[in-house]
């Protein structure tokens, strides 16, 4: 094995396995004398407290996609990748603030649910049969194929065992227990990925800096490469068409951000299980905190990575193990799973136990929504309307399977892709502005139209390859300029609201559509403890900002 695990490594990781199955499988309990329903299977009986919420939001976000995928962006472009994680922050409390109440006060279980409310059944289906296909072929996929490179890297496993033991682990409780045995185990979840990614990003530093500490391997990796520290990348950065610079914070990178944290049936699922508003919003102000320390974990040793294996000095005082599976500029997403072979005993499989804590509970959270969404969007609908408690739930658990079996089919098709972070958000990019459009006027815009709506989605996908594929052929004529592809999402967006506006006016004539949601300025009224909250997470923001703009 790559890893060189010990036998207090297999114990820890043993015993983290073992706690998470135990406690999925403990709060998946049928309490006596009653049966499951839908509330509870897809919304944990709408109990969670807002310290689990906040702790499952951060646990369904943070995958291989981050750990694997993020560092990888660190190793080849440098801390300008913690844009998603910082303006993340505020796009979570602007969710907290403007969409939450909404969501919750018309009893959701789930974001197409809004769109029949809002528009039409048909457009509800529409989305819903995109959103599955969206979760089992791209997210699924995709956090498996990660998962499992990070197996095969640290451990040797072959990639299909990889794939079918993550799944497998996830399946165990999340297809039993539903939402709450996925928010519960979330708790414990976290508490691994923070310490483990802490002890991870210290071992780096300290090997960087001699054994000097964690503070002078910050400052050795700053002088040994600058240029991994500008937030803001100019023109002339090669990784400038991924994060376009001062277009990060005005541009698409919003488009992004809000579709992902305001529109996503995984990720907003968990807001919906709160035991009400306040409660979910004090969880949306935890997740925001938590996204500020997110870089330190996933960003920082991705760059020590680099640094290290530019440093011949260091790289001769790791031995033959450093030369083992090294990162290069090809194959950044190995830089993580490098890192790990490092750790001293002990830490090695807490570490570890970090990573897959990850990956299995994003794969937990996607498995719920995506069977929430078929059941109650498709099966429900279409398949059997007056199905009882037990049928829905067994729907759910059935849907969830397969979507599962059909991802690790899928996973090992995606091997040679490199920066899997970079290409997940460039190609969900490619739908997301239509949606968000069709979603911000619906809330926002009284007079927006089921057909408008319609339009914008469909015609979203065309304007979003125009902007994709045109450029490349008539960039050298002058005719059109490069875009990068952050740019094309905030341009997508922005034309797919012009034609949802002009079809609204001219179908409505300027009257208000008759599903317009009445929107109040009580309806938007938050606690204290939430507008102190917020206003601290900007003032962070600004300094961080003002740190390492170039």
């Amino acid at each position: 094995m790559h890893a060189n695990f010990e036998l207090l490594d297999y114990v820890i990781f043993i015993g983290y396995a073992v706690l998470i199955l135990g406690v999925g499988l403990w709060v998946s309990r049928d309490k006596k004398g009653h049966e499951k329903n839908a509330e509870d299977y897809f919304l944990a009986g709408k109990s969670l407290p807002w310290w689990a919420i906040g702790a499952s939001l951060i646990a369904a976000n943070i995958s291989a996609e981050q750990f694997i995928g993020m560092s990888g962006s660190g190793f080849a472009l440098g801390l300008a990748i913690a844009s998603y994680e910082w303006m993340a922050a505020i796009t979570l409390i602007i969710v907290g603030k403007y969409f939450l109440p909404i969501f919750i006060e018309k009893g959701l279980y789930t974001i197409p649910e809004f769109v029949e409310q809002r528009y039409s059944t048909n457009l509800k289906t529409i989305l819903a049969i995109f959103w599955i296909a969206l979760y089992v072929f791209v997210n699924l996929a995709s956090v498996l194929y990660l998962g499992s490179l990070a197996l095969e890297t640290i451990m040797g496993i072959p990639m299909i065992y990889g794939v079918i033991g993550l799944a497998l682990f996830a399946a165990a409780y999340s297809l039993y227990g539903g939402l709450s045995a996925v928010a519960w185990t979330d708790v414990i979840q976290v508490v691994f990925l923070v310490l483990g990614g802490l002890f991870t990003t210290y071992l780096a530093l300290d090997t960087v800096s001699g054994g000097a500490g964690q503070i002078e391997g910050l400052k050795i990796i700053y002088e040994a490469a600058p240029d991994r520290f500008a937030m803001i990348l100019d023109k002339s950065n090669p990784e400038y068409n991924n994060l376009p610079g001062i277009g990060v914070l005005v541009g698409g990178l919003w488009v992004a951000n809000i579709y992902y944290w305001g529109f996503n049936q995984y990720i907003i699922q968990r807001t919906l299980a709160a035991k009400s508003l306040k409660e979910s919003q004090k969880g949306i102000l935890l997740a925001a905190f938590l996204k500020l320390i997110i870089p330190l974990i996933v960003v920082i040793p991705g760059i020590a990575a680099y640094v290290m294996v530019n440093d011949p000095e260091i790289l001769a005082r790791l031995g033959e193990a450093g030369l083992k599976n090294l990162p290069s500029p090809e194959q950044a997403d190995r830089a993580y799973p490098w890192l790990l072979q490092f750790l001293p005993t002990g830490l090695k499989g807490v570490a570890f136990a970090a990573l897959t804590a990850a990956i299995v509970s994003s794969l937990a959270s996607m498995l719920n929504s995506t069977s929430t969404i078929f059941t109650m969007d498709i099966y429900k609908q279409y398949i059997n309307k007056n199905a009882s408690n037990k049928a829905t739930v067994n729907t759910g658990r059935i849907s969830a399977a397969v979507a599962l079996i059909i991802a690790c089919i899928m996973a090992p098709l995606l091997g040679g892709i490199d920066q899997a972070f970079q290409f997940i958000q460039e190609y969900t990019g490619i739908v997301s502005p239509g949606i968000l459009a069709v979603f911000l006027l619906g809330l926002f815009w009284k007079k927006t139209t089921n057909k408008a709506a319609i339009i914008g989605a469909l015609v979203s996908i065309p304007i979003a390859m125009f902007f994709k594929v045109a450029p490349k052929g008539w960039s050298t004529s002058g005719l059109f300029p490069d875009l990068p592809w952050m740019d094309q999402m905030g341009y997508t967006a922005i034309l797919t609201g012009l034609v949802i506006v002009a079809v609204s006016l001219w179908q409505n004539k300027g009257k208000d559509d008759d599903k317009a949601i009445p929107i109040s300025k009580a309806l938007f009224k938050t606690s204290p403890v939430f507008n102190i909250g917020a206003f601290a997470v900007m003032i962070i923001l600004v300094v961080l900002y003002s740190l390492f703009w170039n």
